[in-house]
């Protein structure tokens, strides 16, 4: 068995958990150390049995407890290597044995946990997503996307459960308060996944056999998870798919640690 939880999902903190019976794996760690040991704690995990951190890049809201957790459980953190150059400052001294690289592209293997990385467009310096395979399930994380490639697709396929980024509605996001280099960002090709293309994606990969959905990393101004969820259900609706009936869709929050999945 392998199980899914996030215990924050958003624009203002990531941190994903990923675990067996023997391995433990935060995906990104985007809030304070406390707050992440506190969440681990409210799903029954013991924090001291967490195997890795993995970074998905360097944006604040996925490193600021990584340096944190690290030093304080003596737990290596997994980046690429411009990943590592561009956050190092910013997360303070790590011992050199918990210091491990990645090439993006490569498998990792963490302790029964084979982790596929995969390039993601998005304006960091080498941004990544991931898949987690084990007993034949398969678990992808793919947030900060500014588009989506028949490359990306490609890693999706065959997943059991997919947390895809639903960051913003793009009509609250154009008449929103952002200055319009930051709405431009956004909107371009290496920014955010809007709700309907989040949508379109789901309803892509629900043709083609994914049963379960997350929607992740929600805007806290150009967004809400009502308005997300309901998108990608009628996006859906339009393809005669049933959310709920056919396939599994609901919002990891930004603040509110979520169910744990078990497959």
């Amino acid at each position: 068995m392998i199980k899914f939880c996030s215990l924050f999902s958003g624009s203002s903190g990531n941190c994903l958990f990923v675990a067996t019976k023997r391995t433990k794996i935060l995906i990104d760690a985007g809030l304070s150390g406390k707050r992440i040991i506190e969440a681990l704690c409210s799903v029954g995990e013991k924090p001291a049995e967490i195997s890795a951190v993995l970074i998905s890049h360097e944006h604040s809201d996925h490193i600021r407890g990584a340096g944190i957790i690290s030093r304080k459980l003596n737990v290596p953190i997994y980046a690429n290597e411009n990943t590592w150059s561009s956050m190092e400052q910013q997360i303070g001294p790590i011992n050199i044995e918990n210091k491990r690289y990645f090439n993006s592209g490569e498998e990792l293997e963490i302790g029964d946990i084979c982790v596929k990385t995969f390039s993601i467009p998005h304006d960091a310096a080498e941004p990544v997503g991931f898949n987690f395979m084990h007993n034949n399930k398969k678990i992808t994380t793919a947030t900060d996307i500014g588009h989506i490639n028949n490359r990306l697709l490609e890693h999706f396929d065959s997943s059991d459960l997919i947390l895809l980024e639903s960051n913003h509605d793009v009509e609250m996001l154009k008449v929103g308060p952002y200055p319009y280099s930051l709405k431009k960002r956004i909107l371009g090709d290496n920014g955010h996944l809007s709700n309907e293309m989040a949508g379109k994606v789901i309803a892509y990969m629900a043709k083609k056999g994914t049963k379960k959905f997350l929607l992740g990393h929600l805007s806290r101004e150009n967004n809400f998870p009502e308005l997300a969820y309901q998108t990608v259900y009628n996006v859906l609706y339009e393809n005669q798919i049933s959310a709920g009936v056919d396939v599994e869709l609901s919002v990891a929050l930004r603040d509110k640690v979520g169910k744990v999945i078990e497959l």
